[in-house]
């Protein structure tokens, strides 16, 4: 269950379910589809007299859409109803530049088309399949002309596009009939359809009017890449009125600056203006170019209803809602607590959802884990709050293994716990736990680690795409010299490359070893990569070559291991073909992670059986 919905009380706001792009129409079995309405998307929490109307990011409608917010005033019980909030123009349809303008249009029909029913009467059903959702959705709505059921058709989905086109309609929405409801994820378990190319942008600036124009000649605009930063798209210069060109100048110019925050080329046909990214336009576009560029864009209309931090790592995620069944499974001796507990509160997952996750793909997890001492890393109150570590495990239970090992550093003995079985897992992640973090070595060869890293750690203006560069020219070099090399995404910004060792060599060959390899990948990629460890001699646009962590005690997120960053990305090892430009690391996460390994199996197995000779490799580097 959502921990949006779980209270059962007045909620602060739930943001809803998203559709991923379904580029061009085909019907599909078991789907049913509905009309995209071209509105605002908004969510209505009613509770017996009390009513909250706002747009997918929490932004209340209440005042600006008043007609509809008193409607709902009169509606009995407690519901939470998604839909589409719309402005029906003199022919009856949709129009979002006059509903965008809806003070000056009030004399035209407002309606909100309601598609979907989250929780009824203190029951969540986001679980239950669409189709019965839909089924008390019809059931559950009062009779309105304002507030209306959407409905949708089963049969004859092209027929109906087609229709839609002929109507003037921007497009529809496919369904699937027992998909169930994941609150702030883009799913394609719901696929939309345009007649016409449109697609949100951020402003990132103007340019000087040309010729007759006044106020700015056009819009420059931008996206979010893999790495979350943002690119230059094209520059919209048509689709605007007098009135809505000064209206837009005034918005911009005060907040003007000198700096852009674009990376990468940027080509605006007359003189910047470059503003702080903080409005979103619709545009509509005849194709994308080969760099991902609008061609031919036109201004639509600006989205009051959407920030740029909406349009960030906004691609489909496949997801499953986890089950609480594995924790059922759990032997008694393990005593879990405080399983509500927000780890990942704009994602609203839970302790118990993290623990969950681990339990099912164990089976995966712990031959990594196997009798290598554990640097736990506690974080009791989630990702945003402090956290910290916790190497020497007090009042164990009896059942938990351990091996006391000398720190020199600490001229002390450290118990560390070992997590050999599901138990033991349970009992790491029951600690507060998010991230998994081995030693490179197991109790019997401590000193003799049976892998190497290198880790590929970003500066601020790097780009994922830079890193993947990065580690296919590591990955070419080991190839090279015949070493076995494993890539990973870590589940953060960078990548690691490990290169199994079969606790043949010791620590401090092993670090040599990753510092001769990272020379070579320095010397290949001079302009992208360093090796000074130190931030403030580092330069911003260079990844770091991080060969010290294979040092005695060192670690790094394991594999499978969720990571405490927004959308519980996973350290997941790739393929060589998904090892391409355009990869996205959180893509990757707690969700999708049990089914990728259904899929694929342990893609990282190979670290634990191969090894590598290390003489016969220095002999090719040499």
């Amino acid at each position: 269950m959502d921990q949006t919905l779980r209270d059962n009380k007045f909620l602060s706001y739930t943001r809803p379910m998203l559709a991923a792009p379904g580029g061009d129409f085909r019907a599909h079995q078991d789907w049913l589809y509905e009309i995209k309405w071209d509105g605002y998307r908004a969510v209505a929490e009613v509770n017996d007299g009390e009513v909250k109307l706002y747009s997918r990011n929490g932004l209340s409608f209440a005042k600006k859409f008043e007609i509809v917010y008193n409607e709902l005033l009169s509606f009995p019980g407690k519901m939470i109803l998604d839909g589409e909030i719309v402005l029906l123009d003199e022919n009856h349809q949709p129009s979002f530049q006059k509903l965008q303008a809806y003070r000056e249009n009030q004399h035209l029909p407002l309606k909100f088309y309601v598609f979907d029913l989250l929780m009824f009467n203190d029951l969540d059903i986001t679980s239950l399949p669409l189709i019965e959702r839909k089924k008390a959705l019809k059931r559950a709505l009062p009779e309105s002309d304002i507030v209306l059921y959407c409905d949708h058709i089963e049969e004859q989905a092209t027929k109906f596009f087609e229709k839609t086109r002929e109507m003037g309609l921007e497009g529809i929405i496919g369904k699937q009939k027992n998909s169930a409801y994941y609150t702030d994820t883009r799913s394609d378990k719901w696929l939309k359809f345009k007649h016409e190319k449109t697609d949100e942008a951020v402003i990132v600036g103007y340019t000087s009017p040309r010729e007759s124009r006044k106020y700015f000649g056009s819009l420059i605009l931008a996206q979010y890449d893999a790495a979350n930063q943002l690119r230059y798209v094209g520059h919209a210069g048509s689709g605007y009125n007098d009135k809505e060109l000064k209206a837009f100048y005034e918005l911009l110019h005060p907040h003007t600056k000198d700096e852009t925050d674009l990376v990468g080329q940027f080509e605006p046909n007359a003189e910047p203006h470059w503003v702080t990214p903080l409005y979103v336009c619709t545009v509509k576009y005849t194709e994308r170019t080969a760099d991902g560029r609008f061609r031919h864009p036109t201004f639509v209309g600006m989205r009051e209803d959407l920030s740029p931090q909406d349009l960030q790592n906004s691609r489909p995620k496949t997801v499953a809602k986890p089950t609480q069944k594995p924790l059922g499974q759990l032997p008694e001796k393990v005593r879990l607590t405080s399983l509500e507990k927000r780890y990942f509160p704009e994602q609203n997952i839970t302790k118990g959802q993290v623990i969950e996750y681990y339990q099912s793909i164990a089976e995966y997890l712990l031959p990594h884990l196997k009798n290598r001492p554990q640097s736990l890393r506690r974080f009791p109150n989630g990702i945003n709050a402090p956290s910290f570590y916790n190497k020497d495990v007090d009042h164990a239970p009896d059942w938990i293994e351990q091996c006391a090992l000398y720190s020199e550093s600490g001229d002390r003995t450290i118990d560390y716990l070992l997590c050999n079985n599901k138990e033991s897992l349970a009992y790491i992640n029951n600690l507060s736990c998010i991230d998994i973090n081995p030693w490179k070595s197991r109790i019997e060869t401590i000193d003799q680690p049976d892998f190497l890293s290198i880790d590929l750690d970003p500066s601020k203006k790097n780009t994922f795409d830079d890193v993947v560069e990065c580690a296919q020219a590591t990955l070419e070099i080991l190839q090279e010299i015949g070493a076995p090399a494993y890539c990973k995404t870590s589940g953060s910004r960078g990548i690691h490359i490990y290169v199994p060792l079969g606790a043949k060599y010791s620590y401090e060959q092993a670090k040599l070893f990753a510092e001769l390899i990272c020379s070579f990948v320095q010397q290949k990629l001079p302009d992208l990569t360093t090796m000074e460890r130190s931030l403030s001699k580092r330069s911003a646009h260079k990844i770091y070559l991080d060969y010290l962590q294979n040092a005695r005690g060192q670690t790094l997120a394991s594999v499978y291991s969720v990571r405490p960053r927004p959308h519980a990305s996973v350290s997941t090892p790739l393929l060589p073909k998904e090892l391409k430009k355009g990869l996205r690391p959180t893509d990757f996460n707690l969700f999708t992670m049990p089914d990728r390994l259904k899929e694929k199996g342990d893609l990282f197995k190979g670290v634990l059986t191969d090894k590598v000779d290390m003489m016969a490799c220095l002999q090719k580097l040499s």
